[in-house]
This record gives C-alpha cells, structure tokens and sequence, in this order.
C-alpha cells in the first residue's frame, strides 16, 4: 500500500517534462548519474524489464547518493532504510486500462508526462524522523 502512496503522489497531470536544471534534484542526479537525460535512460530501462513490480529513486540514508531499484513485491525488494523519491507502478493494473500489456513503453512515457517533480523534490530534502531506540 505504500508504494501505491508514493506513486499517486508523485503524479500530476501535464506536469513539466523533467525536473527544473536548477533543481536539488536536477544537481542530485547530475553528481549520481551524470544527468537527468541519464538517471531517466536507466530508470526506464529498470522500468521496461520483464515483469511485474515497481521501479523506484531512492535515496541512500548513510551516503544520500541517489539509485534506481526494481522492487517485485511491496515486502520484497526495498532496501531497507533507503528514502524512496520517486515511485513507478509497473504492475499491469497500472497500465492495463489505457495500454495493452505489450505496451508497457508508452505507459512509461505516459508516466514520465505527469510526474510531480516538486513533490519529488520535496520528498529528497525531507529528513527522516529519528526515533529513540526501544529501551
């Protein structure tokens, strides 16, 4: 259910093709990528596998570098502590009303057209609530 959160919340319609170059996010995947036109090759790539699941943007906690994972299952797959910034449902029942299955490319073309990338901004200078460990 999470990842359904993070992913209609990174959505908004007709938004801006990419995330503004002057952006901490455009910086961010510039140092982690070597670019936005980069970072979005590989995450589509990720995205356009075999397969069912979620392609994801998360930050690193500890070093706060930014990587693209495939994750299977809500439970299976997320590293654990990492910061997801930006979510893709991969699934069919994300694309299957508008797409047929083999068209799984122009949904994530689609889905690169209606990214909310201020909420994905905000979501990388978010700070992670630290809670005092059990006693």
């Amino acid at each position: 259910m999470i990842l359904h959160e993070y992913y209609f919340s990174n959505l908004e319609r007709g938004a801006d093709p990419a995330p503004a170059r002057t952006s901490g996010l455009a910086q961010a995947l510039e140092q982690n990528f070597g670019g936005v036109e980069w970072w979005k090759a590989d995450f589509q790539a990720i995205g356009g596998m075999r397969g069912v699941g979620w392609a994801v943007l998360f930050q690193d906690p500890v070093t706060e570098r930014l990587v693209n994972h495939w994750i299977s299952l809500h439970q299976d797959g997320p590293p654990a502590g990492f910061k997801p910034l930006l979510v893709m449902d991969v699934w069919e029942h994300a694309f299957m009303r508008d797409y047929k299955a083999t068209d799984k490319a122009q949904y994530i073309e689609a889905f690169f057209r209606n990214v909310d990338w201020q909420s994905v901004e905000r979501r990388l200078h978010e700070r992670a609530a630290i809670r005092p460990a059990a006693a």
